[in-house]
């Protein structure tokens, strides 16, 4: 009697499992690292709001300075939200019975705050000073994208260490001059590399890599 007991075929077969055995693991680890990155869990991310505010209409149609909302971006390290008071000043007038207003005057009425859901929410761990980046001439359109043309705010960028570092070690292409930082849709004939190298020299920007600059 033999002492084999499964058929001669099944020889041809066991190197292929045996590499199945390797390379799907690594690749379904693979997989679900990148469907969990940042690039795919925050990109797109557009959140409903309690007051459906387009900035399409604001910023871009009417518009209005990023600064008259967020008017501590380039003071503070956080870009505030625009308290009731601020949103009062046009539509304690422009289109006060409309309903989907009605938040807002409730908010003015009661004295308690809209509570607006952050979309730009980077971890506790990660520190980032927005004014030192208007500062530096990089514009609110390099993290946050066209938000002058978006009905719906989306997170446009990872957002990632990766991406900030991808900034820090080559900022040039990424500046501008301090007076065309709200002009999101701003262009210029110049190239950006040349020009960028320019407002590095003259405002001596030499952007840090190591932990401690956003991670303290």
């Amino acid at each position: 009697m033999s002492d084999y007991h499964f058929p001669r075929w099944t020889d041809r077969v066991r190197p292929i499992m045996g590499y199945a055995a390797i390379i799907v693991p690594i690749y379904l680890v693979g997989l679900m690292t990148y469907a969990f990155s940042a690039d795919n869990l925050n990109r797109g991310y557009a959140p409903e709001q309690p007051i459906p505010f387009s900035h399409a209409l604001h910023a871009g149609e009417l518009g209005v300075d990023c600064r008259y909302c967020h008017n501590t971006v380039e003071t503070g390290a956080m870009a505030a939200l625009p308290p009731t008071s601020t949103c009062m000043n046009c539509h304690e007038r422009v289109r006060p019975e409309s309903p989907l207003l009605a938040p807002l005057h409730e908010s003015a009425e009661s004295g308690n705050p809209i509570e607006w859901v952050r979309v730009h929410d980077l971890p506790e761990y990660a520190y980032f000073n927005h004014s030192a980046h208007l500062s530096a001439g990089v514009s609110c359109v390099e993290c946050h994208g066209r938000v002058d043309q978006m009905d719906v705010v989306r997170q446009e960028e990872s957002l990632s260490m990766g991406w900030c570092l991808e900034c820090h070690r080559d900022p040039a292409p990424r500046l501008r001059p301090s007076e065309h930082i709200t002009d999101l849709g701003w262009e210029t004939t110049e190239n950006r590399d040349v020009l960028g190298m320019r407002i590095i020299a003259e405002k001596n920007i030499h952007p840090r890599e190591d932990c401690s600059t956003c991670h303290r």
